[in-house]
C-alpha cells in the first residue's frame, strides 16, 4: 500500500455554487508536504500545507482535513466515462495505490511513511455541485452515488511530512464493521442503516448530529 501523489489545489472560479472560488484543482506536487491539523471548519483551512477549500461552511476543518481517493476507483472512472482521470482529478488530496479505500472503517487510522503523519477515517466524501460542474459528466451526483466509491475523509491524528511514494499502513481498526462504503449508503440511498452509524464517536459532530435527526422522527 502506498501513496502514488500528494495533491494541492490551485484556486480557480467556482460558477457551479456562485463562489470567489474553489481548491477542487488538484494537482500532484513533488517534495515533502507538511501535515497539520487544521483546527475547526469556518476559515478553509485544511491539512495540508499549501492547499485550502473556499466553500467554508461546507468543507474543510478538523473531520474534512485530508481527502483521499484510489488510483483503481481512478480507473474504474476512467473505464466508465471513456476519459483519462489524472491523480487529484477527483479533488483528492491523497491519490492512493494497494488499498480499498472504501472498505476502511470509520475511526481507523493510517500511518503514512516511516515517520510521517498518522490520519483517521472520519467519513465519506458526499458528491456536491461543485464536483459536479468540475468533472462536466451528465448525472454526475447520481451517477457518483449509485456506484458507492466516495473515497474517505480523515482528520489529523499526528502531524507531519508525506511525499509520493511513502508506504502506507494501517495502524488500527477499530471493533466494529461500518465502512466508508456502509456510511456513505446510509448517508444517501438506505437510510434504514443508520442505526448502524449512531454509535460512532469517530464520526463528524454534525454527522451524528443528523443521524439522531434523522433517527429521533
Amino acid at each position: 500500500m502506498e501513496l502514488l501523489s500528494v495533491n494541492v489545489g490551485r484556486p480557480r472560479p467556482n460558477p457551479w455554487k456562485r463562489l470567489e472560488a474553489t481548491g477542487i484543482d488538484k494537482r500532484p506536487v513533488t517534495g515533502p508536504v507538511a501535515v497539520t491539523a487544521p483546527g475547526p471548519k469556518g476559515n478553509g483551512d485544511v491539512g495540508l500545507a499549501g492547499d485550502r477549500v473556499y466553500d467554508v461552511k461546507h468543507h474543510g476543518g478538523t473531520h474534512q482535513a485530508v481527502y483521499a481517493y484510489a488510483r483503481e476507483d481512478l480507473d474504474h472512472w476512467e473505464r466508465e466515462l471513456g476519459r483519462t482521470l489524472d491523480n487529484g482529478a477527483f479533488g483528492e488530496n491523497l491519490t492512493t495505490a494497494g488499498i480499498d479505500v472504501n472498505s476502511s472503517l470509520i475511526g481507523e487510522r493510517w500511518r503514512i511513511g516511516a515517520d510521517g503523519p498518522v490520519l483517521e477515517v472520519s467519513a465519506p466524501r458526499i458528491p456536491c455541485a461543485t464536483f459536479a460542474g468540475w468533472l462536466d459528466e451528465r448525472r454526475w451526483i447520481r451517477r457518483f452515488t449509485e456506484q458507492a466509491l466516495p473515497g474517505p475523509y480523515l482528520r489529523v491524528i499526528s502531524p507531519g511530512e508525506l511525499r509520493a511514494g511513502d508506504a502506507l499502513a494501517v495502524v488500527h481498526r477499530p471493533a466494529h464493521e461500518v465502512t466508508v462504503a456502509l456510511a456513505f449508503r446510509a448517508f444517501t440511498t438506505r437510510p434504514e442503516l443508520l442505526p448502524l452509524l449512531a454509535e460512532l464517536e469517530a464520526l463528524p459532530p454534525e454527522d451524528r448530529a443528523h443521524i439522531r435527526t434523522r433517527l429521533a422522527r
